[in-house]
């Protein structure tokens, strides 16, 4: 059993990715669906401590994606400037990390783990990046 710790996240390209992880609303979260075809949609996220976190509801069907298969893709909006990383996905049905929960209500005045009216249990992803594909400068 090997018992040496998981490996460091890469460090942040620069200071501007990390402005505008902190600065960004939205981010498009690629998963990979069980006939192997991609699946993306847009996301609210966080980004804290060398990984992305997203809340969804736990029917979704980027949770039923990442169940089968942990590996994602998350981007920034806008292809000018394209932030780009890879990881795999953790999934949290509770209890949830107080600071991250509080960092959403800080960023988007919203309660990332509160079912929707009518809707289903919450839940929280976290992506620790694995790779930096792009950094925030055009191809």
């Amino acid at each position: 059993m090997n018992s040496s710790p998981p490996p460091a996240a890469p460090p942040l390209p620069s200071a501007a990715v990390h402005e505008r992880l902190a600065r960004e609303r939205n981010a498009w979260l690629c998963t990979v669906r069980p006939d192997g075809t991609p699946h993306a949609t847009p996301v609210w996220f966080v980004f804290s401590r060398g990984s992305w976190w997203v809340g969804t509801d736990a029917s979704s069907v980027k949770v039923r994606n990442i169940e089968r298969f942990p590996g994602v893709c998350l981007m920034l909006e806008g292809g000018d400037r394209p932030v780009v990383a890879e990881g795999e996905a953790v999934l949290y049905r509770g209890p949830f990390p107080e600071r991250i929960t509080e960092a959403f209500t800080e960023k988007y005045a919203w309660d990332a783990v509160a079912p929707y009216e009518g809707g289903g249990a919450r839940v929280l992803l976290e992506i620790p990046v694995r790779r930096w594909l792009l950094a925030g400068t055009a191809p």
